[in-house]
């Protein structure tokens, strides 16, 4: 963050400093922003929420004993250091947003730092990653582990890039109107990205178009043209090309289809569903070999490329990066080999119709010639859709010919019917309550160079069946850390 005072910091949130150490020590310097005691250092300012397991106010001792200088929480607390409290955790979160804006506000004043926003209904956090790895080929670059993406990663964030970051990237996740553009106030973003417009969400949003309009309050946040603003759209998708008309900033637009600024042309994959290009741009073409699965990321990857131009990244350079770019987020498309040949491949971070289908297919190539399950849960915040999705998705498999089908819990019985209906299958899907139930079928039934998939919204928690399959063991759930906030 922009190195402040707890004088400043206060007067950014609009919260009075309280505590019996406030006089001595209200111009110390706050030089970072901590929700987890694990990671505070001296001239941290520890930010104290109330988790649904534990109560970050628990631990302000242990922060401040390892160098915290203030506190923001909603709680009184008898402590050294000064409290700057608010009326709630909602309130925690503003002051979160307010001191974010600020220091982002700052640094951009200077001149040195970019900021530039992805949104989409798929792919936001892998194309995140493949622009975050562009970005620190051209300078030093910030960007939110994992998905990182709603009230408190998004500040949290933002508070992370100092005086001598370059690149500021960041996911924008919208569960409603407006809240793309809350977001983009904390850190106006100067290049803004739309992958695609699905229905992941569909549920809070009524419609796909309403969903279409959430996602284009990215590129209505965006400076205009003189002003440097770049918004880069998915040609291949008729709602984000139609954002051309919404946004002042420079469009570039990025896809296969014909008449797009950055495109892929003589797309190829190979055996574990990488897939190869030519990339083609305004300065030249030039061949790439993608090493993550799945040809659904050849749109991510454009999108990544038409960035890394606009920020000056070369073409080789552009070719290199995305060639030895892996999946650096947890759980999405992770590929493991067992040592009795069976495949894993661990896409349980998330799951919406439009990902649903690509992993599917991704599993159909990494698995040609070979025995291939699908374990699938529930996609979750559908709304009215959600039977018709998921009956859909069990048809998709049965119509891909994937062999064995484990649809998991309460919520994928749809999915298992559609399956059935679809192909009439006697044994080759099964419907099960639990990730358990899924593991001790795998276990009796899997073979040796059996590939199996495992897919589904991240509260269904089925990183469970992969990690049982490669460890024998599942991972403990949760990974909260000790101020109670799950990754």
């Amino acid at each position: 963050m922009k190195s402040m005072t707890v004088s400043e910091v206060a007067e950014a949130i609009g919260t009075p400093i309280l505590g019996s150490a406030k006089d001595a020590t209200d111009d110390s310097g706050v030089t970072s922003v901590e929700f987890d005691t694990r990671k505070v250092s001296p001239g941290a300012l520890f930010v104290a929420l109330v988790g649904e397991r534990v109560d970050g106010h628990d631990f302000v001792d242990a922060a401040v004993a390892a160098g915290a200088v203030a506190v923001l929480g909603s709680k009184d607390l008898d402590i050294d250091v000064p409290l700057l409290r608010v009326a709630d955790n909602d309130a925690v979160l503003q002051a979160l947003a307010e001191l974010a804006a600020r220091s982002a506000a700052a640094l951009t004043a200077q001149g040195q730092l970019t900021t530039i926003g992805i949104t989409g209904s798929a792919g936001k956090t892998s194309t995140k990653d493949l622009i975050a790895a562009l970005a620190s080929a051209a300078g030093s670059t910030i960007a939110p582990p994992e998905s990182f993406n709603n009230e408190l990663g998004h500040p949290y964030t933002v508070l992370r890039a100092t005086e001598q970051t370059r690149f500021l990237v960041l996911e924008l996740s919208a569960r409603g109107p407006g809240h793309v553009a809350m977001l983009a106030k904390v850190a106006p973003p100067r290049i803004g990205v739309v992958l695609n417009v699905g229905s992941a969400h569909i549920g809070e949003f009524g419609s796909v178009d309403g969903i279409a309009q959430a996602k284009s309050e990215l590129v209505q946040a965006l400076p205009a043209a003189a002003d440097g603003g770049v918004a880069i759209l998915n040609a291949d998708d008729s709602r984000v090309a139609a954002m051309a008309t919404r946004t002042r900033a420079r469009v570039v637009t990025f896809g296969t289809h014909p008449g797009a600024d950055v495109r892929a042309e003589n797309v190829t994959e190979d055996h574990h569903a990488r897939a190869g290009f030519t990339l083609m741009t305004p300065r030249g073409a030039v061949p790439v070999q993608l090493a993550v699965s799945g040809v659904h990321q050849v749109s991510n990857a454009l999108a990544a490329a038409a960035v890394g131009l606009e920020i000056g990244v070369s073409l080789q350079d552009i070719a290199q990066v995305l060639g030895a770019s892996g999946p650096a987020s947890k759980w999405r498309m992770e590929i493991t080999d067992r040592a009795d040949g069976v495949t894993v491949i661990n896409d349980a971070y998330n799951a919406n119709p439009e990902a649903m289908k690509a992993a599917l297919k991704a599993l159909v190539t990494i698995g040609t010639g070979r025995r291939r399950w699908a374990v699938l849960g529930e996609m979750a915040e559908l709304g009215e859709i959600s039977r018709a999705a998921h009956d859909e998705i069990g048809r998709l498999v049965v119509r891909l010919g994937i062999e064995r089908l484990i649809a998991v819990g309460a919520g994928v019985r749809g999915l298992h019917l559609g399956a059935q209906l679809e192909g009439s299958w006697d044994g080759e899907s099964e419907h099960v309550p639990d990730w358990e139930d899924a593991v001790r079928i795998l276990g009796d039934e899997l073979r040796p160079g059996d590939v199996v998939l495992v897919k589904a919204s991240r509260a269904v928690g089925l990183e469970r069946v992969a990690h049982a399959l490669l460890h024998g063991n599942p991972p403990a759930s949760g990974d909260a850390d000790e101020n109670g906030i799950s990754e």
